[in-house]
């Protein structure tokens, strides 16, 4: 594990969060049962901060960084899937 960012105090707002996605390759939404996937190559700005913003306009937690992509939001069935491979 890189780095460890405490949502709670440390708070990232839509610029410095798409600061941090713009060039990701591939970002996994998990939100509610829903499961999406975006990519700033190809979606707009505005779609992907509408997913990945919380209500209080703080990036949603977690959020996990993986090479070139990123996962944020959390659903069990998503985790595990990803986790396991299966």
């Amino acid at each position: 594990m890189g780095e460890v960012v405490d949502a709670r105090t440390v708070r990232m707002d839509d610029a410095a969060a798409w600061e941090l996605l713009r060039k990701a390759a591939k970002i996994t939404v998990a939100k509610g049962k829903m499961v999406s996937v975006l990519n700033p190559q190809q979606d707009d700005k505005e779609t992907i901060l509408k997913q990945v913003m919380g209500p209080s306009g703080n990036l949603r937690a977690p959020t996990l960084r993986i090479g070139d992509a990123f996962v944020v939001g959390f659903h069990a069935d998503f985790y595990k899937q990803w986790l396991t491979g299966k």
